[in-house]
């Protein structure tokens, strides 16, 4: 017997992982790319992501004996403001090639916050190279930061790493606040630190890069370096302070963390632990679920059974019919 199942993508900066499901069984396959979805001068390229994953989809579904897919969600880093050229072709190549009937676009800062914490008011931060913070009272979408390393992204990988060099340049040229073993660091990482400068700034991955030195830092920190210390204090405030800016005031709402850079440890999550307790007193810290393709398949599983509760939004979290029609429910993304 044919079984009809969904389709749940998590699109991100290290590639694509893809789960095909059925509701009832949960996921069934799983396969994963490590060739990230071009951006271009239309944004995210529609193009680039469909011809990897339609034959990634259609292997799984002859894997797990599912077909064919009526539901299909994809959750994307730079959804919400790259995703123009994703919520125009998207819905009608996704019908034409796997022939899906119903397509959800997703900020990742989404099925980030779902993958965390389901369906229940509250924020959630996600940090890794970068960062961002989520919140929903169920009715809308609230976002603080994400503005990548040049602008924002305050307390995420690159961030840390980059106060880090600092200080350790501080050091070397015998300024106040720089650090010694944060010097001795940079160093055995990447060579003599007066030619740092001329390897990091022609670099077009630059975020990753100060954000590979971030572990250094949680090292120094853990080893009593003040400064270092004080480097995850700060990083911490700029979590807690974005966490407010989206959080719930009513109630009781919940705060997850998510994402790879809080594999630190306590260096940086006893900080954060202190400083979300200082912002957001009434809020109960909860471990988070899942990740973020945990999050996009929670999303297909409830779009197949029409108990979505998520609130719909333009360029968050967007539910499209075959023809690319808007058919996300005004209180969620029921349809």
């Amino acid at each position: 017997m044919t079984v009809t199942g969904y389709l749940a993508v998590d699109s991100g900066g290290s590639g694509l992982r893809v789960v095909v499901g059925e509701t009832g069984r949960g996921p069934l396959a799983r396969a994963a790319s490590d060739v990230p979805v071009r951006t271009g001068t239309r944004g995210i390229d529609p193009g680039h992501l469909m011809e990897q994953l339609v034959p990634m989809a259609r292997a799984l579904c002859d894997e797990a004996g599912v077909g064919p897919l009526r539901t299909a969600v994809v959750g994307a880093a730079g959804m919400a403001g790259l995703g123009d050229a994703l919520r125009a072709e998207l819905p009608g190549a996704f019908a034409r090639e796997l022939g899906v009937h119903r397509l959800a676009l997703a900020a990742d800062a989404v099925t980030a916050y779902v993958g965390a914490l389901g369906t229940r008011p509250g924020a959630v931060i996600a940090a890794g190279t970068g960062l961002v913070a989520t919140g929903t009272d169920l009715t809308g979408w609230r976002r603080a930061d994400g503005w990548g390393h040049l602008l924002g992204d305050c307390g995420g990988g690159a961030w840390i790493g980059r106060a880090g060099l600092e200080a350790a340049l501080r050091a070397h040229d015998g300024r106040e606040g720089g650090s010694a073993p944060l010097l001795a660091s940079a160093q055995e990482v990447f060579g003599p630190v007066t030619g740092l400068p001329g390897r990091l700034y022609p670099r077009t991955d630059r975020p990753a890069v100060l954000a590979s030195f971030a572990p250094r830092v949680g090292e120094c920190a853990t080893g009593g370096d003040p400064v270092a210390v004080d480097i995850l204090r700060a990083a911490a405030r700029h979590m807690a302070d974005s966490a407010a800016a989206v959080c719930p005031v009513e109630g009781e709402p919940a705060v997850g963390l998510t994402g790879g850079l809080f594999r630190m440890g306590a260096a940086l999550l006893v900080p954060v632990e202190e400083e979300l307790a200082r912002r957001l007193p009434a809020a109960r810290r909860v471990v988070a679920e899942g990740d973020p393709l945990a999050g996009a398949v929670r999303i297909a599983e409830e779009l197949t059974t029409g108990s979505s509760a998520l609130p719909g939004d333009a360029t968050m979290l967007r539910v499209t019919g075959r023809e690319g029609e808007d058919v996300t429910h005004p209180a969620g993304a029921r349809s």
